[in-house]
């Protein structure tokens, strides 16, 4: 059963990525052609930065490995520091902005994954913003033909 849930999930992702770079070829044909004006050209930009946001979130979440001291000393060459990550250990299980330091000067998570979550966030929020625009000027001009008729 635990398989199939698995096999569904990673088939899901697989579908979402291959809807995202075909969403991302038809935002920039929509630039051209001013397609900006529809809800779709929105959904789309909407949908990647969805996408990107998360994967750049769990790109940053599972940076350090399983075993953040092996990953430390062997993949980064830095000291490990227990008694600094003992003391910090709230720092570290944060859902944003992640941090999983091996000491107080290096971070295993990137530093350019923080941001490129937030900047997702903050086009997502735009996004929402304007399909909400977008539906509610569809709505209104409804209603105007309705009362004109």
């Amino acid at each position: 059963m635990t398989e199939t849930v698995l096999f569904a999930g990673v088939l899901a992702l697989v579908a979402w990525f291959v809807w995202n770079v075909w969403s991302v070829v038809q935002v920039f044909k929509g630039l051209r052609e001013r397609f900006w004006t529809r809800p779709m050209w929105w959904l789309r930009i909407l949908s990647v930065s969805l996408f990107t946001g998360t994967a750049a979130w769990l790109f940053g979440a599972f940076s350090g490995g399983l075993d953040v001291e092996e990953s430390c000393r062997l993949t980064h060459h830095q000291h490990y520091d227990s008694a600094y990550r003992s003391a910090h250990a709230e720092e570290f299980q944060r859902l944003f902005p992640l941090s999983n330091k091996c000491n107080a000067s290096y971070d295993l998570v990137p530093s350019w994954v923080n941001p490129t979550v937030a900047a997702c966030f903050v086009i997502a929020v735009l996004c929402v913003l304007a399909l909400g625009r977008l539906g509610l000027s569809r709505a209104l001009t409804v209603k105007r033909k309705e009362l004109r008729s």
